[in-house]
């Protein structure tokens, strides 16, 4: 029944989001229309954490979960290198139980977070 998730970015400079995706990390994608991509993203998986209070994203008239996006790699460090070498900045590495973390910042301002899982991940897993 379900073929895939479509994850949306609320953006303050969605088009220089959408060139940062295309050129810095070069994410496959699709013109949906004047110009607006949307990105193949690598296997990905979903958790559920508790809340600090709202979550909710208005999207289409419907109060939708809000979210966060972290990238995943194998190397945070050999990740980091490689943006590094494309004048992307990341933020300190910090250890969690769960992964080595970072961030780093689009063209808008906003923030990704991009780490390095120390916990079984669900990616891999095939479907039934």
């Amino acid at each position: 029944m379900i073929q895939g998730a479509h994850v949306l970015l609320y953006s303050n400079d969605p088009e220089a989001d959408r060139a940062f995706f295309r050129d810095i990390l070069r994410l496959r994608w699709v013109d949906a229309g004047e110009g607006w991509l949307i990105f193949k993203l690598p296997p990905a998986e979903v958790a559920f954490h508790p809340s600090e209070g709202d979550t909710d994203q208005v999207h289409a008239e419907h109060p939708l979960l809000g979210g966060v996006l972290y990238l995943m790699c194998d190397d945070l460090n050999e990740a980091i290198a490689s943006l590094k070498a494309k004048k992307v900045k990341c933020s300190r590495v910090m250890t969690a139980p769960w992964g080595k973390v970072t961030t780093f910042k689009l063209p808008s301002g906003g923030k990704i977070g991009l780490y390095q899982p120390q916990h079984p991940t669900a990616i891999n897993l095939r479907s039934k």
